[in-house]
């Protein structure tokens, strides 16, 4: 289909991409109506500059009859009422200036497009590659368009025209487009002018203001007001249909209410600024864009560079804040910086709340031992004069602020980063070079430092520190010597840690050295090196100390003597590496030096020779390493120690060995260790006895005895135990047949202690007597019994009489189990029963003694009785005597006839009213003191069991024969035939 010859079809049917320069004279110039020409005009915009261009410029040729026609009518009156009349005109006035407006912009956009930002290498290409996701998050997108920079403008020409002109500013703005943002503010000077704020708050934060300079605002040093921008407009006249005369007129003509013409939007509703901003305004608002450059991108530097182009434009009060940003800029760029910095968001408000301390140690965060020197130097110190210069400024100048800051962070930093900084201090460099200017500053710094370090391992780095140290020629008095030491012992007190004090810090410390003159310093530093050295031989043998301990252990022995144990003992920590002699041998010549005579005491310089080697015996010896203690103790000249000090060692560590010891097994751990200690030394009777009480505890072990119900007694509750011989009490008592191997029992006694001592001897066998009878082992209670009595009868003899206390105890405990054993029913032998009431009347106190004898006597006539009883007759009718006993012995006979005539014997009170707990009581008391053992309890036999039910004829018809009186004393004869075991705490109930 051919295009219509009809030009007003031509037009509508052509689209804006087809349309041509040609195209468009050709068809204007067959369009006779100049109103609807320029309403097309106006109503029509396209992308081809050239193509506008003609269109604009053909319809203005329309409008030109109609502008001569009312450029003459000067009054608003008139040019009302022409407007009225030929409403036409003023229609074309109207479109006159709308193409005039659009003429402007497209010459406008020309030189926009000839703007073009200029990109950094590579930056451009960088950009043009950037893919819609990357840009997801742009903050300052108007658009879902991704921004991109090329050689063409962000905006089209078509929106550049029909849009509003903020919004075209706006665009160039975000997409960073400053030449074309700058000819706009030029060209369009009058509109965009009281909006040039908002458009730079459009700027993204990250740009350089560099790039943006021209469009910062700057103030006029002479008016002390915002210098106004420069404009350079199209039309230096403006167009009669542009003056607000032609303006009015139309409005009021009502010539456009039937026409409906495109016009521009309004203007966006933001703030506009009319006014020029005072100084100080213009001063506020280059801080706030700074620091919300910081808060949002936390660009420092571009917040520099912004106050580095307000004060190059003559605003004013920014100098402070250029000095702030940068000393941050510093500490965001320039200071070394760790692998994480997520925590390292710096902003104004987080810098201007640190204090200089904090300041400086942020810059020296992540300083390492090859860099801190630079940094301070770089970062530290001018910050630092800033400070200076600050006090000054404010008028409270303060010279040593700086010195005070750096040796502040100096005496809290690693000791590898203070080496550094000594190394850089050094007195043989030039003063001018050197970080710590004074050597009494450094001396003092290394002093409060080092003492108050809580290092422990850092001993060479503590060195190095030392040898930085100026080397003073100074001849020190006795009072400056006792001042330093006065000073150390003072320190020794302050550092000591209490309950109610908090730690001294190495600045608290320094408070200490300040005072004191070069040659007083001199003098500790002496100290220090003694301490450095000492320090040294500790972190060798595994025992560190902070520095600070020689301070405190200066003037306390026991804090002294703990160490060199310490020392002693955890030198057995190194294992395989301390196995030799040789090894040992080091470890006591460095104790040795620890406690050396010399001017300035060592570690160890309150204890004695004689006193380290005894320490050091006892750490070697308890590591077990007994054939290196033997070997030293005969080959080296140092370990000069007499016998009885060598076997006390001995004893000690056995002993600690002993109470160590889980297991009471002396043939392995601890305890073998215990044992085999004992031999390191020559013999003695104390090894002896020591070595046997090991063997004893071995033996307890092997019964069984249980501390609590399913624990085993532990060797040190034997060791404790007051009253050793509840333990075999305990033993017999736990073990149904202990009490058979008596010499057993009575060798565990004698190792327990108990080798010489008979009362101990006699109240064991009373033990196995009384353990034999609850058994109904007669045999054996009786021949325990008759040991007892051998044993009691040579004491008596040895020691010629009753008034020895040995003796008193030991024949109280003889007479009592014999007694006892005699007084029992079911013990048939009546001969020895005999026997035992006889020994017990041999050897009780008087006041005892008729007691016993009622009982003696009753026992002889029941077995008078017996034994006629058992006279019979044989079938010859010869009378005959069945076997009976033997009579009781001589010599029990004469016993009882010695004592009889010996006392003379009272009424029996006790026989009319026994009361047999009381009586067991009373005769006991004396035994009950000393005789702590107990037995417990073991069930009676089936045959005693048939005695207390009846079930025996002969017991109940002798029974029957007694009297009330005898029931009664019945009834004490077995009480009191218990009443040892009662005694020694046994719960059977009687």
């Amino acid at each position: 289909m051919g295009m219509s010859s009809d030009p007003y079809t031509r037009w509508s049917q052509t689209p804006d991409d087809e349309l041509t320069v040609d195209g468009v004279r050709e068809i204007f110039h067959n369009i006779p109506d100049d109103l609807w020409l320029a309403a097309a005009s106006i109503d029509r915009c396209v992308h081809d500059i050239q193509v506008q261009r003609v269109l604009l410029q053909l319809a203005l040729e329309r409008t030109q009859l109609a502008l001569e026609r009312v450029k003459n009518l000067a009054e608003e009156d008139a040019l009302v009422e022409y407007f009225k009349e030929l409403p036409a005109d003023a229609q074309l006035c109207h479109i006159r200036s709308l193409l005039l407006d659009r003429l402007d912009r497209l010459n406008t956009y020309v030189e926009v497009c000839g703007e073009v930002p200029e990109f950094e290498e590579g930056e451009e290409e960088e950009k043009e590659t950037e893919t819609d996701e990357e840009w997801e998050d742009d903050p300052w997108a108007e658009t879902d368009t991704p921004i991109t920079k090329t050689a063409s403008p962000p905006i089209t020409l078509v929106d550049f025209l029909s849009n509003d002109l903020m919004h075209s500013a706006f665009l160039l703005a975000v997409h960073q487009w400053f030449g074309g943002l700058r000819v706009l503010l030029q060209r369009h000077h009058a509109y965009l002018w009281p909006y040039r704020f908002a458009l730079l708050s459009r700027i993204p934060p990250h740009v350089n203001p560099t790039k943006y300079h021209t469009l910062l605002p700057s103030c006029d040093i002479h008016t002390n007001l915002e210098q106004p921008f420069q404009p350079n407009d199209w039309r230096i006249d403006p167009d009669v249909t542009e003056s607000s005369l032609a303006r009015s007129a139309i409005l009021k003509s009502d010539a456009l209410s039937a026409f409906d013409s495109p016009t521009n939007s309004s203007p966006p509703d933001i703030e506009a600024d009319t006014d020029a901003l005072s100084a100080e305004q213009l001063s506020l608002w280059y801080h706030k864009r700074a620091e919300d450059i910081i808060d949002i991108t936390g660009m420092v530097d571009i917040a520099f560079a912004l106050i580095q182009h307000g004060a190059s434009n003559n605003v004013p009060n920014l100098d402070e804040l250029g000095e702030e940003l940068s000393l941050l800029a510093r500490l965001v760029y320039d200071a070394p910086h760790g692998d994480v910095r997520s925590d390292e968001d710096w902003t104004l408000a987080r810098w201007r709340a640190m204090d200089p301390p904090s300041v400086v140690r942020a810059y020296l965060a992540h300083s390492t031992p090859a860099s801190v020197s630079r940094d301070i130097i770089q970062l530290v110190l001018p910050y630092l004069f800033v400070l200076e210069s600050h006090a000054e400024r404010s008028g409270k100048p303060d010279p040593k602020l700086p010195d005070r800051l750096l040796h502040d962070f100096i005496l809290h930093a690693p000791l590898n980063l203070v080496l550094s900084i000594f190394e850089a201090s050094k007195p043989t460099l030039p003063a001018a070079q050197r970080i710590i200017k004074h050597d009494a500053d450094m001396v003092q710094l290394a002093l409060a430092g080092l003492y108050g370090s809580d290092s422990l391992h850092e001993w060479t780095t503590m060195s190095g520190i030392f040898e930085c140290l100026p080397v003073w020629e100074i001849a020190a008095d006795d009072d400056e010597e006792e001042a330093a030491d006065t000073t150390i012992i003072s320190l020794g007190t302050y550092v000591t840690p209490s309950t109610t004090g908090s730690k001294a810090t190495p600045s608290n410390l320094l408070v200490f050295f300040k005072p004191l003159p070069l040659s007083s310093l001199s003098r500790a530093l002496d100290i220090l090196d003694v301490h450095l050295e000492s320090g040294e031989i500790f972190s060798r043998w595994n025992v560190p100390a902070p520095l600070r301990w020689f301070l405190r252990s200066s003037s306390d022995v026991a804090e002294q003597r703990a160490w060199a144990n310490r020392m002693a003992r955890k030198a057995g920590g190194y294992g395989d590496q301390l196995s030799t002699q040789e090894d040992w041998e080091w470890l006591l010549e460095d104790m040795l030096k620890l406690a050396g005579e010399t001017k300035i005491k060592g570690a160890f310089g309150l204890l004695s020779r004689d006193e380290i080697i005894r320490i050091f015996l006892s750490g070697l010896m308890s590591t077990g390493k007994f054939d290196v203690t033997k070997s030293l103790l005969r080959n080296s000249i140092q370990l000069n120690l007499d016998s009885d000090t060598l076997e006390d060692i001995c004893l000690a560590c056995s002993r600690e060995f002993y109470d160590n010891s889980s297991s009471g097994n002396y043939k392995f751990g601890e305890m073998k260790l215990a044992y085999d200690c004992l031999d390191v030394p020559p013999s003695s009777d104390r090894l002896l006895k020591e070595k046997e009480f090991i063997e004893a505890t071995s033996r307890l072990s092997s019964f069984n005895i249980m501390s609590r119900p399913g624990i085993p007694i532990s060797p040190i509750e034997i060791r404790l135990t007051k009253d050793r011989l509840t333990l075999v009490s305990r033993v017999l008592s736990s073990n149904m047949d202990a009490y058979k191997h008596a010499e057993v029992i009575l060798d565990l006694v004698y190792k327990l202690g108990f080798r010489d001592d008979i009362v101990a001897e006699v109240k064991t066998l009373a033990m196995l007597a009384d353990t034999a009878l609850q058994a109904e082992d007669f045999t054996r209670a009786f021949e325990a019994n008759q040991r007892m009595i051998d044993t009691v009868l040579n004491l008596r003899a040895t020691l010629m009489g009753l008034d020895n206390p040995k003796v008193r105890e030991a024949s109280e405990v003889c007479w009592v189990a014999c007694f006892q054993l005699g007084r029992q029913t079911e013990f048939e032998d009546s001969d020895k029963k005999l026997v035992l009431l006889g020994r017990a009347i041999e050897i009780c106190p008087p006041d005892r003694l008729h007691d016993v004898l009622t009982a003696w006597r009753r026992l002889e006539k029941d077995s008078l009785t017996a034994r006629r009883g058992r006279i019979t007759k044989d079938h010859d009718g010869a009378v005959k005597h069945t076997k009976a006993s033997k009579s009781p012995p001589e010599t029990a006979a004469s016993s009882l006839q010695a004592r009889l005539k010996e006392f003379h014997m009272p009424s029996p009170p006790l026989l009319s009213t026994p009361d047999a707990r009381a009586l067991a009581s009373k005769t006991f008391n004396t035994v009950a003191a000393n005789f702590s053992f107990s037995v417990g309890h073991r069930g009676r036999s089936q045959f005693s069991s048939q005695l207390s039910q009846g079930g025996d004829e002969r017991s109940r018809s002798g029974s029957r024969r007694q009297s009330d009186a005898d029931d009664v004393q019945t009834q004490a004869s077995r009480v009191f035939s218990k009443g040892i075991g009662w005694l020694i705490g046994a719960d059977e109930e009687i």
